[in-house]
């Protein structure tokens, strides 16, 4: 055998395994049968190459709105308001995901007071709403003070109305004092949503690329990005997003608020990417709701086509600096 057939039949028997393990996992519901499936992956990877049943989607809607500084009653009703739209147009939303900070926006030097106690004001609005209309909703962040401090909180509502997920930003941004005013998470948002890996990230958080890679090999999808992202970073904010989806291989979902508080302007340009990195929707500077299906079908593709996470040596990128 020569080198050149050599190499052909190992790229056949590569293929004729890939194929294989696809056929197998099609027949597998739930993340945690097709880890089962997929047990002759190479520990370590399987979580990254475990694949979404062929034909699975998410339809999601990103509000998009403006947020009235230090004024929570205006913000819960406007919200309100966006959810019941959300749920009435013909394209109903599997997800539907809210911007940073929507309860009270950077009011920091009041965020003690106006903060939601425990999460309860977010609750009693999310949770009933996603049981009646069955619909998952990843409410953006709030400001939610617990055990004598304030974070910054995103919850997650499954289709029941239940919590599956609490994320505290763990990368506070010292530009807008957060560091003062706010206490730094110091736990990852990991979640599913119909049996789809996810992961949440809040703003500030997407400039550090190794906490998006550190979700993706744990097995993320789908990356979700609340934010309230000013002008003049609107190219650091369609880069990065597009960075993250890229070089993770995953779909992300981010959306970014409008309006002016105090001196910041805030530019919208909330999108849902693809894992190659293409905006399936992008919104402009106006209020929206924005609306795309993500395939995780073409997660798994991606992922088969280009062997990113296969092809790392993370033996040799660890600096004695760190």
């Amino acid at each position: 055998m020569n080198l050149k057939t050599g190499v052909a039949v190992q790229q056949a028997m590569a293929y004729d395994r890939e194929n294989s393990l696809w056929l197998r996992l099609q027949g597998c519901r739930g993340v945690n049968e097709r880890r089962q499936a997929a047990g002759t992956i190479t520990a370590g990877k399987k979580d990254v190459y475990v694949m979404s049943d062929q034909n699975s989607s998410l339809t999601i809607t990103v509000l998009q709105i403006d947020v009235e500084i230090g004024n929570p009653d205006h913000n819960f009703a406007v919200v309100e308001e966006k959810l019941n739209q959300a749920v009435q147009t013909a394209d109903k939303p599997d997800v539907i995901v809210l911007p940073e900070m929507w309860n009270t926006g950077y009011a920091l030097t009041e965020i003690d007071r106006l903060a939601d106690r425990e999460g309860e004001r977010t609750r009693q609005l999310i949770a009933p709403f996603c049981a009646k209309h069955q619909v998952h909703v990843v409410a953006g962040s709030v400001a939610n003070r617990k055990d004598g401090q304030v974070s910054n909180t995103v919850f997650v509502f499954n289709r029941q109305g239940e919590v599956i997920a609490e994320y505290d930003k763990i990368h506070l941004f010292r530009l807008m004092e957060e560091e003062k005013y706010l206490r730094q998470g110091e736990h990852l948002g990991r979640f599913e949503l119909d049996g789809i890996p996810c992961a949440v990230v809040i703003c500030y958080d997407i400039r550090f690329p190794e906490l998006a890679r550190t979700l993706a090999l744990d097995g993320a999808r789908l990356l979700f990005v609340p934010a309230q992202w000013p002008n003049p970073r609107k190219h650091h904010w369609r880069t990065l997003l597009q960075a993250r989806a890229i070089e993770n291989q995953m779909a992300v979902a981010a959306c970014n608020r409008v309006g002016i508080s105090g001196k910041s302007s805030f530019f919208g340009h909330s999108m849902i990417i693809n894992p190659w990195g293409e905006p399936l929707v992008e919104g402009g500077e106006e209020e929206a709701l924005l609306t795309a299906t993500v395939s995780l079908e073409e997660v798994a593709k991606v992922r088969s086509m280009i062997p990113v996470f296969e092809d790392r040596r993370p033996g040799l990128y660890t600096s004695p600096a760190r």
